[in-house]
């Protein structure tokens, strides 16, 4: 028996509430970006000097860099791993697993002797615990977006769907907090010999809450019926990747486009915005992570509202003005970083986070609209995290590539704007899925339009 064009109807309302499963995503991925955000923010302030220390500053830091690219490199294997098994066995499970792992891996780089301890093992080591942070993320992403919309009702998914988004913002403010408050209370000599240690040790803490109310909540609607009717019908995919590589090849590449201006600039904005400001800027290291802290404050609110927003006006218009502002702020970010004025650094990064929010609000159930329920994790998964390597991985890197090639900002500007282009590209040749239904098989009605042409 083929499948049919129309999944199970999704069961009543269970007695887990869509706020409950929302904030219980948002706490997961905050706890998830919050390590991994951790790892990017030491790499652009300590890293350089405690494990790669017999370099040039700006190329220490680009080997740090290096090695916080590295977490990226893991993220699709994760995503394929961890979206496998997400379509196959369900979504909770997953997300458990991959909190666990992620608040290990930080946990133990907390833990890491430095290279003038152990020498050329340091690096090694950092590296490898790095790979897990990427792999643990790689599979967090998907499962816990897709939780939120497929708990969501279609006239207000985006807005749902948006929480878990969310947790970027505030994993990344917890981070910049937690590092600002233990450089505020040491000295540069202090925070260096171990006080950076402590936000990756207080991770266990965030873990232990995270895992606690993960567990407290049901699986999927969506999913649940989906699996039923699969049960029934025999017809389960064994390898949902395959099938979505097979069915849905327009689709993940559209949404790695989509993804372009939306990761570069995210992470030009963010992490390689601490090492400009503090290097090539000569600004204090507290203001500049105040100033990240005050951006990033912003940058919670806004996603949730971009979210709200695309319910009403439609995924693609919202997406596009986060593009195209992208593209062009960056022009203007780097001249505001080099002002070195406290209130300037905090308006640049404000500004260019709620125009990736244009982005990222939607992103989450722009994404999950576009595949079946049956291989949704994977998808969307594979999507996301093959751009994080092409686009987030790589922004750091090519961004100071840049700045030492040319010694100046200029390039990086028309680097974040030709991203952008890219993703308009991609958003434009899309279809609009605003109060789709996800029950519905877009594959199949796809072909069903394409057969009555016929």
């Amino acid at each position: 028996m083929s499948r049919s064009h129309q999944e199970a109807a999704v069961p009543p309302a269970s007695r887990t509430s869509i706020v409950k499963v929302v904030g219980a995503s948002l706490v997961g991925t905050t706890v998830e970006w919050y390590d991994f955000f951790l790892y990017g923010s030491a790499a652009a302030l300590v890293f350089n000097k405690l494990f790669f220390p017999d370099f040039d500053p700006l190329v220490g830091t680009l080997l740090a860099f290096a090695t916080y690219a590295v977490g990226f490199a893991a993220r699709p294997i994760g995503g394929v791993i961890f979206g496998h098994f997400g379509d196959k066995i369900g979504r909770k499970q997953m997300l458990v697993i991959t909190l666990m792992l992620m608040g290990g891996a930080t946990f133990l780089i907390g833990l890491l002797p430095t290279y003038a301890t152990i020498g050329i093992w340091a690096p090694i080591l950092l590296i490898v615990l790095r790979l897990v942070q990427g792999f643990a993320l790689g599979g967090e992403w998907g499962g816990a977006v897709l939780m939120a919309a497929e708990y969501g009702t279609p006239e207000r998914r985006g807005y749902w769907a948006s929480w878990p988004q969310a947790g970027a913002p505030a994993g990344n403010l917890l981070a910049v907090a937690v590092l600002a408050l233990v450089s505020a209370v040491t000295t540069d000599q202090q925070f260096e010999s171990w006080g950076w240690r402590i936000p990756f040790l207080l991770s266990a803490v965030l873990v232990g809450v995270g895992l606690w109310i993960r567990v407290s909540i049901e699986e999927s609607p969506v999913f649940r019926a989906a699996r039923e009717q699969s049960a029934k019908a025999e017809e389960a995919p064994k390898l949902p990747v395959v099938q979505v590589l097979k069915e849905y090849p327009r689709e993940i590449i559209l949404a790695i486009g989509a993804r372009l201006a939306e990761n570069i600039g995210y992470y030009i904005f963010t992490a390689f915005a601490l090492a400009y400001a503090t290097g090539e800027a000569g600004v204090s290291q507290g203001t500049a992570l105040n100033a990240a802290l005050i951006a990033s404050a912003v940058h919670f609110g806004a996603i949730p509202t971009m979210g709200a927003l695309s319910d009403r006006f439609g995924r693609r218009p919202v997406y596009l003005v986060g593009a195209v502002g992208v593209g062009v702020w960056g022009f203007v970010f780097f001249a505001l970083y080099d002002s070195q004025s406290f209130l300037l650094l905090a308006l640049a990064g404000t500004i260019g986070l709620i125009f990736h929010g244009a982005m990222y609000g939607p992103q989450a159930s722009f994404f999950s609209e576009l595949f079946s329920t049956q291989v949704r994790y994977s998808g969307l998964s594979v999507a996301g995290q093959v751009s994080s390597i092409v686009a987030g991985s790589l922004a750091p890197i090519i961004a100071t590539a840049l700045l030492i090639e040319y010694g100046s900002s200029l390039p990086i500007s028309m680097y974040l704007a030709g991203a952008a282009v890219l993703t308009v590209i991609a958003v434009v040749l899309s279809r609009e899925t605003a109060r789709s239904d996800l029950t519905r098989d877009p594959a199949a009605d796809r072909a069903s339009v394409g057969a009555g042409r016929l």
